[in-house]
Formats: structure tokens, sequence, C-alpha cells
């Protein structure tokens, strides 16, 4: 039976909300088709004013019974983007996550609410082709496996950008989206991410309307800017002196380094759906941090133990990707890379330049750096011909396996 087979069991839902095209016509859809009460959800994950304001009055206006918009900003910078860092998870390579750390708040907070007004079941804007229906899934199947799933884009009969505006303008309820818009983009606090458009042909360079959160590095500042960053046991504490919260930090990331271009990426990726799909991403702050976090990881932890941290960076850039955050494998692994993280406390300088942004200074009361062993000029710690003896152990199986051969 198909999760939504039942619709005469389901007399209210909760809605996550955004305000887009999307979700406003799913918006009367909704009570249309189940006949049923619909409560609209919005998380503010720090995509900013813009998109927050008067979202109230359209949720009400496109018939929501009710409107929650909660403040999730500090919650997703304390307790999913900074264990995030401290296990170095990049999804291949490049790609830093931001849409897909967003994903676990967000389900986390629409049930909630669904809990507190008594909904029957919960709905998404998710297309069946993206990765967001099975991250927003995977968390209902795992906080509220009792409450139904609707999700229109794999019910409803309508295919494009056009069909749901006729569909609202049927309705005579207002949007302010059009035919004519090119890109598809989701923000929140960590970055920006920017599909459709000439973007659809990996051939085609992103123009310069694609971007809008750093400046073209071509046109940043001739004169590079540095800042310190502090870290205790893995946790941003310090931007420039200033102590601040984990969302104030990353905010104060974002605006010192945007301006320098730093942040860009463009890239094709595997969906989890299978398909690939190419998306620009802006994530200037963020770039910093990461960049930072892993300077002062290279500083304080040993050569095995950074080795094994990095296999667990691939790991954990999977399970988030794929929305796995409340499993037991993100439980392990987010242990073990806290263990790494109580090591990570000190301060790091980093330079921003024409997009670039570059460590220059590291400190660190953990530090297993030792100039005194570390020189190329006269040391009284070190004695230069003990590496004959180690290096006959390290190398004896080979020779072993040479002189067998011979």
């Amino acid at each position: 039976m198909a999760l939504t087979d039942n619709k005469s069991a389901i007399k209210k839902v909760v809605l996550a909300y955004s305000g887009g095209l999307d979700t406003s016509a799913i918006m009367p859809w909704l009570k249309e088709n189940y006949d049923c009460e619909v409560v609209a959800f919005a998380a503010d994950v720090g995509q900013g004013d813009d998109e927050l304001e008067g979202l109230y009055d359209k949720a009400m206006a496109s018939g929501a019974s009710e409107c929650h918009i909660v403040d999730l900003k500090e919650e997703f910078v304390r307790d999913f983007i900074y264990p995030t860092i401290t296990t170095g998870a990049v999804y291949e390579g490049e790609y830093l996550l931001g849409t897909s750390m967003a994903r676990p708040v967000i389900a986390k907070a629409q049930v909630d609410i669904a809990r507190k007004v008594g909904a029957d079941a919960l709905s998404h804007g998710c297309t069946g082709k993206g990765n967001d229906q099975v991250r927003f899934e995977g968390a209902f199947a795992a906080l509220a496996p009792d409450l139904q799933v609707i999700a229109p884009w794999r019910e409803w009969d309508m295919v494009s950008r056009e069909d749901l505006l006729d569909y609202l303008a049927s309705r005579n309820i207002p949007t302010s989206s059009s035919a004519t818009k090119i890109y598809s983009r989701d923000a929140n606090a960590w970055h920006i991410s920017h599909e459709g458009g000439e973007l659809e042909d990996p051939w085609s360079e992103p123009s310069k309307q694609v971007w809008t959160m750093t400046t073209d590095p071509e046109d940043a500042p001739d004169k590079a800017e540095r800042i310190s960053l502090v870290f205790d046991e893995g946790r941003l504490t310090h931007v420039n002196g200033n102590a601040l919260s984990p969302y104030q930090a990353l905010v104060a990331l974002n605006q010192l380094a945007a301006p320098h271009g730093v942040g860009r990426i463009d890239i094709v990726e595997n969906r989890l759906v299978g398909m690939k799909s190419r998306g620009c991403y802006e994530t200037p702050g963020g770039s910093v941090m990461m960049k930072a976090y892993k300077a002062l990881e290279c500083l304080v932890l040993d050569k095995s133990a950074l080795k094994f941290r990095e296999q667990l960076a691939l790991e954990f850039a999977h399970v988030m990707y794929d929305g796995r955050w409340f499993t037991a494998l993100n439980d392990a692994l987010l242990a073990s890379a806290a263990s790494f993280a109580k090591l990570v406390t000190g301060e790091i300088v980093v330079k921003l330049y024409k997009g670039q942004a570059t460590v220059v200074q590291r400190q660190s009361p953990n530090s297993l750096y030792s100039e005194d062993f570390a020189t190329f000029g006269a040391d009284d710690v070190y004695n230069q011909s003990h590496a004959e003896g180690f290096i006959r152990l390290f190398s004896l199986s080979s020779r072993i396996k040479a002189l067998k051969q011979k």
C-alpha cells in the first residue's frame, strides 16, 4: 500500500512551506485532494529576510489554517554544521554539503510541529528526481514512522512550471513566480546553490547572473585580507578576536569572505537517485572555516589518526548527502570525529585574496610540530643514523620478496 492510499484517515497535514511556486500550489492541492486541514511550516535556517518576509501572510492567503515559522539558525550551525566539519566531509571532493546539512534539522522541526498540532501526515515539495525527497522522508521514517507522507510531485499530473502557474491562476491564488524564472536556488546560512538555466548544459560557462552571494574573483579587491579563527575542541569560538555564537561566527565569515570571491564551485555531481546534475555553489564562510579546521587538524593529529579521519570523511560525506543523519552509522561516525575534535584547539590565520582562502599561520597548545626535530639546521634531538635501521625494517618485506625472486 502506498503511503497516501488511506486518504480518509488524513485530517491534518503539516507542509514544509517555502512560499515558492511548488509549495504555493501544493497548499490548495492538498486541501482539494485530501479534504484536509493544512498547516504551513517554514524553517529559518539563515536563508535571509527576503525569503521570509511576508511568508506568513502568503501561507494564510494560500489556504493554510496555521503557519509556523521556526528559527533554527543557531541549532543548524551548532548541531549539524559544526559536527559535520569535525568529520572533514566533502562530497565528491568539492561540495561542502550545504543543502544536505540543512535537511535533517528542517525535517526534525517539521515533525515537532506535527506533534504539536496533532497532524496525521507530513508533506513536502521535493520532486521525484531529486535527493531531498530521500533526505526528508528518511528523517520522517526515523522520527515519525506513524505519520503518513504526501509527496505531491509523485502524485499529481502537473509536469511543468507553466502547469503550476495555470493551476494557481485558476484559483485566484497570487504568486510572485513567473514562467521566465531561470534558476532553481536553495539558500541557508552555510551556502546558496544554483541549478537550471544555462547550467543544464555542462559545456556552458556560468554567466555572471548565476552568482548572487560572492564577488567575482576577477573583481575582488587587489589587496589581501587576513582573518583569525580560534577553535576550542573543534568548535569555532572567535573570529578576529570576537567571541561569537556558532551562527554569528558563520555570518561574520560570510561577510568577510564573500567580497573576496571565496567559496565558488561549479560541479557535476552524482545524485542519490542515479542521475548526474550540474550545480554551482557559493560557500564563502564555510570554505574558510573548513580550510582553517583542517589546517589545525594537521597540526595536532598524528599520521595514523589523520589517515583514519580522512577515511571517516569520505564515508560521512555519503551518509550526509544520502540523508542518513538519523541512523546508527551517523552516530558512530560523529562519535569518532568528536574524539579527534577534542584535540582541535588553537588559532589559524587565513589570507583571503581573489577567490582563494590560504592558511598562512597556525598555532595550538596540542601541536605535534616541533621545530627542534623538523629543522634543516643543526639539532641536538634527532640522530639521523637511526633512520637506517628504521628503513631496513620498514622495507623488510620488499627485501625478502626480492631475494626469493632471485
